[in-house]
């Protein structure tokens, strides 16, 4: 029966993962970030490691410096009234982006249930740049969700329904983002500047979390914060330290064997109990780390499924209009 169940979840995403090209339709659009971003020609040019197939990519891209943005679109002819929007923020130890696995699969899966993907290809971090100002990759997920909310009416999707996610070092992008936001500048002469930053919901998969020894994952914080980084930048980014009342409902996933350690998730979802946050925290007892969409089967298969019911039961999946 164990084995039945286990073949039948994978089924089931498996049939889900084929028909996204049925029913994503269309084109996806690529968006540059920033107007007039400042340049660094000191630093090295992005690199693109392929370690998939043609038929199924599984890119891997480092030292991005010029962020983007991709916006998948569900069905307009299925989903009519605005939808809800996800910013994805695949991870790679802030070091790199596993931009296929963790972003674009992610994102034609979401079209599926009637959410619009949009990925974020952010910069990676150069804390001997930026010093004491906010890292790039949380200015770029701000920005991303600013700039969504001013493209609300074209995109089709609600601006009160914008959420984030992210999958390891995305997943502590995702959970920055919704611990350190704000309202927008109301008198700022950019539209997009004028907006909120909040997401409205958070999904966060196996994330790196607090920044402290020993559960912080050494290569991430060190890629985030320098080497030897002031003890207020590190209480600063350990979010679940900066957990309010005021931080979005979060759906959390994370096997029990994973290197980055599941305690990450755990205290987080300790803190959202105690602030009265919204929360679901979904453990397995194997699964490793990076399982993606849990395309190789076993328990991490049954996540997609489950967040597609936690979406439902707030209201955040777009309801197929059918002719009358």
């Amino acid at each position: 029966m164990k084995h039945y169940l286990k073949f039948r979840s994978f089924f089931l995403l498996a049939l889900s993962l084929a028909l996204v090209q049925s029913v994503y339709s269309t084109p996806a659009e690529v968006i540059p970030l920033w107007k007039d971003l400042p340049m660094h020609p000191e630093l090295p040019a992005e690199t693109v490691t392929e370690r998939g197939t043609p038929e199924k990519p599984n890119r891997s891209i480092s030292k991005v410096t010029v962020p983007d943005i991709t916006v998948y679109l569900p069905d307009q002819t299925q989903y009519k009234s605005p939808t809800a929007a996800i910013i994805i923020c695949p991870g790679g130890g802030y070091g790199g982006l596993a931009i296929d696995k963790e972003g674009h699969d992610i994102a034609k899966w979401l079209n599926t249930i009637g959410v619009t993907g949009i990925v974020l290809k952010y910069r990676m971090p150069h804390p001997e740049i930026t010093k004491d100002q906010s890292p790039w990759p949380l200015l770029d997920a701000q920005q991303a969700i600013r700039l969504s909310r001013t493209q609300a009416k074209k995109w089709n999707i609600d601006p009160a329904r914008i959420g984030i996610m992210g999958f390891s070092a995305g997943g502590h992008l995702a959970s920055t983002a919704g611990t350190h936001f704000d309202n927008g500048n109301a008198a700022a002469t950019d539209p997009i500047a004028r907006q909120s930053c909040r997401p409205d919901f958070m999904m966060l998969g196996y994330p790196v979390i607090t920044l402290r020894a020993p559960i912080a994952h050494t290569g991430s914080k060190k890629n985030l914060l320098g080497t030897n980084p002031d003890e207020k930048l590190i209480a600063l980014y350990s979010n679940d330290e900066q957990v309010t009342r005021d931080t979005p409902p979060t759906f959390l996933v994370h096997a029990k064997d994973d290197g980055v350690k599941v305690a990450n998730s755990i205290q987080f979802a300790d803190q959202l109990k105690k602030a009265g946050v919204k929360y679901s925290l979904l453990l397995f007892e194997k699964g490793g780390h990076g399982f993606g969409m849990g395309v190789n089967g076993g328990e991490p298969a049954t996540w997609p499924g489950k967040f597609a019911q936690w979406l439902s039961e707030n209201n955040l999946r777009g309801v197929i209009e059918r002719p009358s």
